[in-house]
């Protein structure tokens, strides 16, 4: 893993889970790793949901834009994780690939989001550890 290890989240519409991930990541992580987000079919805007859920805890994704997932986007990456939505991602020999299974926030009300607002939070907690722990001083 390089110095600076990258990240994409991938889902369909990059409206809920991999937006609610990026956030996460960067929040978290800060600069240790770069971070990207996409779908196959980006949806018109992040859901109003997650963007609530996500300020709850005070990180505001509101001027987030889903994006198009590209060919280029993967193989700039080192880690590719599928947010349990069935999308695929090009496959490059090297990369890192995890599906990780989470419930659709699509639709729902925030009460339902917060619960995968909370387990995404968990699951990128053990994947900084995995790829960017902090340094000791």
């Amino acid at each position: 893993m390089p110095d600076k290890p990258s990240v994409l989240f991938v889902c369909v519409h990059n409206a809920g889970r991999s937006q609610m991930a990026a956030a996460w990541l960067t929040h978290l992580a800060g600069d240790r790793v770069e971070v990207r987000s996409a779908g196959s079919a980006p949806g018109d805007r992040v859901n109003p949901a997650a963007v609530q859920a996500m300020r709850e805890v005070g990180i505001d994704i509101s001027a987030e834009v889903p994006k198009t997932l590209t060919v280029d986007a993967v193989r700039e990456s080192d880690v590719c994780i599928t947010m349990g939505c069935g999308d695929t991602c090009p496959v490059f020999p090297g990369k890192r690939y995890l599906d990780w299974q989470l419930d659709d926030p699509a639709g729902q009300g925030v009460e339902a989001v917060r619960p995968i607002r909370d387990e995404i939070r968990t699951l990128v907690e053990g994947l900084i550890e995995e790829i960017a722990p902090a340094k000791s001083a």
